[in-house]
């Protein structure tokens, strides 16, 4: 409040209600217009995610973009074939780690149980010869308990060797993914020299002469000047 409105407001000119209802009615308006600019900012932020990096109503006459090495066709594709084959030689090699490990796992599993096997026909002689010792009948069921676990472990890690054969098996087609891909490559460059080779001229393109830019007829105004004409004149003459 400005000391004008202070003394107005003493001196019983201005209704104390009517200000608090014109500071109120200040303050929603600037919320107001605070919400529709964050909702208008959201809406741009939202449109410039939804195109492309560098595209705008400016820039759109320059697409499709210069051939660089990031948008070459060709150039990219052959960065896929090699990226992927790396990618696939490394899947390879853990596929093959763990499938060497579970081999492993199963034949020190086996061996465990031989031993099972061993304590469960010593328990079953010691039981039937011992009958009141309790010891000897709950070692040989712990023992049966422990072979069918270990029965089951072996199981688990024959199924997932078959799972990780599949794997292997699934793998091969990315090598026919990168054949065909290769094969993409192949008839795009045939297709480049093909076309090379159609729009080859005689004459060295440094060696040409210049084309007028305007000619009259052309639906536009800007025609070539006499400069420019005699300019072309003189360049046929040479």
């Amino acid at each position: 409040m400005t000391q004008e409105e202070l003394d107005a407001l003493m001196g019983g000119e201005i209704d104390l209600d009517e200000l608090e209802e014109d500071a109120v009615s200040e303050e929603s308006s600037e919320v107001e217009t605070f919400e529709e600019t964050t909702e208008e900012v959201a809406e741009a932020s939202s449109k410039k995610d939804d195109e492309p990096a560098g595209y705008g109503e400016e820039t759109a006459h320059h697409w499709p973009l210069p051939a660089t090495d990031e948008n070459k066709m060709v150039h990219q594709l052959d960065d896929v074939t090699k990226e992927s084959e790396e990618k696939a030689g490394e899947i390879f090699d853990i596929i093959e780690n763990i499938s060497n490990e579970l081999m492993e796992k199963e034949e020190e599993a086996n061996i465990t149980i031989d031993t099972l096997t061993s304590n469960i026909e010593l328990f079953k002689t010691l039981t039937q010869k011992f009958p009141d010792v309790a010891v000897f009948s709950t070692s040989l069921t712990q023992n049966e308990e422990a072979l069918v676990a270990a029965q089951t472990i072996i199981e688990t890690m024959q199924n997932s060797g078959d799972e990780i054969m599949n794997v292997m098996d699934i793998m091969q087609y990315q090598d026919i993914h990168r054949q065909k891909i290769e094969r993409v490559i192949n008839v795009m460059r045939s297709l480049a020299g093909y076309m090379n080779t159609l729009f080859e001229g005689k004459i060295d393109d440094s060696k040409r002469v210049s084309s007028a830019q305007h000619i009259v007829g052309d639906t536009h105004n800007d025609v070539a000047s006499a400069d420019d004409i005699e300019a072309l004149l003189a360049q046929f003459g040479q």
